[in-house]
C-alpha cells in the first residue's frame, strides 16, 4: 500500500539545497551549544533530512532522536544569511516521523490522546487542568515529590515545569465582547489560544484591558480552539489542519480590523496556516484572508494612535525577546516601541535579548540532566 500523504506544504530541493553549511547558525543553535554535537545543529539536522527526504534512506532511531531534539525556536533563520526556512522543513521532517516510524504502543495512544482529542476540545482541557489544580493544592504534590514516586516514574524533571493553574479559567470570556474605552478606533477579535485559558487568564485579561484602553473593542469568539501549533509542531498536521479549519469558521464570520494574539508561538502557526492549507482548494482562500488579519498584539499596538493618558512608572526595566516572535514572526522593534511609549520607562537593552541559547538553557539542562535527547518549551515561543 502506498504511503498517506503529508498534508501541507511539502519542501522541494531547493529548500533544501538554499543551506551552504557556512555554520552562522550553530552559535544560535541552543542544542548545538549545549552538546557541541554536529548533528543536532541546524545544518547537521538538515543535511540527514536530505539523506531521509530525497535520497530515500530510512527513519532511524539516531535520525528520530536529533530531529526531537530541536527546540524549534527558529533562531537558525534569524542567523541564516541564505533564507533557510528551517522550521518549515523540521516540521516536515516530524510529519514524516509521525507517518512512518514505528512508536511504541503508549506512546501512540499519548500522542493520538493529547493532539487528536485534548486539544480539539476546551471541556476535556478544563477537565484535565482541575485534576492537575487538585493534584497541586491538595497536597498529593508535596506527597508525590516526598516519597520519590516522580522520580521512579521518570517524571520528576518534567513535574517542576508544570505551572501553576489558575483559580478561573479564561474559558468564561469566551463569547464576551468588550467595549472599547472612549470612542472606538477599532474593533479585533482575540484569539485566547488553548493552554492559556488554564494558566495565563490573568495574563489574557491584562491584554484584553490594554486593547480595551487604546480605544479597541475587543471580541472573544465563541467556538474558538487551539491554533494546531503544538500538533504541527509534533508533525500531526492532519491534527493542526483540522484545528485551522474550525478556527477560520469562527474567527471569519465577522469582520475584524484585526485578529490578535498574546501567544508567539501561537501567532507563528497561525500566520503560516496559508502553508498548512496551502494544498486544500476549499481552504486556501480562507488561510490567506486569516492571515493578513492575524496580528502579534505588540504588532498591533505598535502601529496604532496609542492613548497617551497613561501613568508614569519609574521603573528600569528590559525586554527578552520570544523566540517565534522574533524568529518566527520577526517582530522585533514593536514592544520595545510600546515599552518606550511608557512615561518615566527607562528601558535598557538586554544583551543577547534574542538569542534563544539564553532563554532555553535553564530549562533545556533541568530536562537534559537524566537523558540527553529531551526537547523543552514554554508559551511564546521556547
Amino acid at each position: 500500500m502506498a504511503a498517506s500523504p503529508i498534508p501541507g506544504l511539502h519542501p522541494v530541493y531547493e529548500d533544501y539545497a538554499r543551506c551552504v553549511h557556512c555554520g552562522l547558525c550553530l552559535n544560535a543553535c541552543p542544542t548545538y551549544r549545549l552538546w557541541n554535537l554536529e548533528a543536532d545543529s541546524p545544518r547537521g539536522r538538515i543535511h540527514q533530512m536530505i539523506q531521509v527526504e530525497l535520497n530515500g534512506q530510512r527513519i532511524t532511531d539516531s535520525f528520530v532522536d536529533h530531529i526531537d531534539k530541536c527546540l524549534d525556536c527558529r533562531a537558525c533563520e534569524t542567523a541564516c544569511p541564505s533564507g533557510v526556512e528551517y522550521g518549515k522543513l523540521v516540521e516536515h521532517a516530524r510529519a514524516h516521523i509521525e507517518r512512518d516510524y514505528p512508536r511504541s504502543w503508549l506512546t501512540n495512544v499519548t500522542r493520538n490522546f493529547v493532539f487528536r482529542h485534548l486539544l480539539l476540545a476546551p471541556h476535556r482541557i478544563s477537565d484535565f487542568a482541575r485534576i492537575l489544580r487538585f493534584y497541586q493544592r491538595s497536597g498529593l504534590q508535596a506527597v508525590a515529590r516526598g516519597i520519590g514516586i516522580l522520580k521512579l516514574l521518570g517524571l520528576s524533571e518534567r513535574e517542576r515545569l508544570l505551572p501553576p493553574i489558575d483559580d478561573e479559567f479564561f474559558y468564561r470570556r469566551h463569547g464576551w465582547t468588550f467595549p472599547a474605552e472612549g470612542a472606538r478606533r477599532a474593533r479585533v477579535a482575540f484569539f485566547a489560544g488553548c493552554i492559556a485559558n488554564v494558566i495565563f487568564a490573568q495574563l489574557n485579561e491584562a491584554t484584553i484591558r490594554v486593547l480595551t484602553a487604546n480605544g479597541c473593542e475587543v471580541v472573544v469568539p465563541d467556538g474558538q480552539l487551539c491554533c494546531g501549533a503544538l500538533a504541527a509542531h509534533a508533525g500531526v498536521r492532519d491534527a493542526a489542519r483540522e484545528l485551522a479549519r474550525k478556527n477560520f469558521k469562527v474567527f471569519l464570520r465577522e469582520e475584524f480590523d484585526a485578529i490578535v494574539t498574546n501567544a508567539a508561538g501561537c501567532g507563528s502557526t497561525l500566520k503560516e496556516y496559508d502553508e498548512l492549507l496551502e494544498e486544500d482548494p476549499q481552504y486556501s482562500d480562507k488561510a490567506l484572508e486569516f492571515k493578513k488579519r492575524m496580528k502579534d498584539v505588540t504588532e498591533f499596538l505598535a502601529s496604532i494612535d496609542l492613548n497617551r493618558n497613561m501613568a508614569t512608572l519609574p521603573y528600569t526595566v528590559t525586554y527578552q525577546d520570544s523566540c517565534h516572535l522574533a524568529h518566527g514572526q520577526k517582530i522585533k522593534a514593536q514592544p520595545r516601541t510600546l515599552l518606550r511609549a511608557v512615561p518615566g520607562l527607562n528601558f535598557r537593552e538586554m544583551p543577547m535579548s534574542d538569542n534563544s541559547f539564553v532563554g532555553c538553557l535553564g530549562t533545556m539542562w533541568n530536562w537534559a540532566r537524566p537523558r540527553h535527547h529531551q526537547r523543552a518549551s514554554r508559551r511564546g515561543g521556547t
